[in-house]
C-alpha cells in the first residue's frame, strides 16, 4: 500500500509535479487544521464570556429582588449596565487580540509552508 512516504519504483509518484502537489495538499491541510483551532479558540472564549455573563445577569436578578426601596434598585441596575458595558468592551478588544494573533501565526505558517515547498521543488529540479 503506497503512504505518503513510499513511492513504488515506477510510475507516477517519481514525477516531481506530483511530488509537489502532495506538499501542496499537505500544506492545504495543516492550514485548515490552523484554522480550525482558530475557530474552536474564538467559540471557547465566546463561551466562557457569555458563561460570566449570564452568571452576572442572575446576580443581577438576585440583587434586584433584595432591594427595598426605588433608589436601590437604581443604583443595582446603573452598576449592572455600568461593568457590562465595559466588559462588552474588554471581550471586543480581547477578540481583536486574539484574531490578530492567529493572523500572525498564520501568516508565519503559510510563509514557512511556501519556503519549503518552493525549496524542494527546486531540489527536485536539479536531480
Amino acid at each position: 500500500m503506497t503512504t505518503w512516504t513510499e513511492y513504488p519504483p515506477f510510475g507516477l509518484f517519481y514525477l516531481p509535479a506530483v511530488a509537489s502537489a502532495e506538499q501542496v495538499f499537505g500544506a492545504g491541510v495543516r492550514f485548515q487544521t490552523h484554522a480550525f483551532r482558530a475557530v474552536m479558540r474564538y467559540q471557547i472564549e465566546s463561551l466562557e464570556f457569555l458563561t460570566h455573563r449570564c452568571e452576572q445577569d442572575m446576580k443581577l436578578m438576585d440583587d434586584l429582588t433584595k432591594s427595598l426601596e426605588y433608589q436601590d434598585a437604581f443604583d443595582v441596575v446603573s452598576n449592572f449596565v455600568q461593568n457590562a458595558s465595559a466588559e462588552y468592551a474588554n471581550e471586543a478588544a480581547r477578540m481583536a487580540m486574539i484574531g490578530s494573533r492567529l493572523a500572525s501565526q498564520t501568516a508565519t505558517r503559510v510563509s514557512e509552508e511556501a519556503k519549503t515547498t518552493f525549496e524542494d521543488m527546486a531540489a527536485r529540479s536539479l536531480a
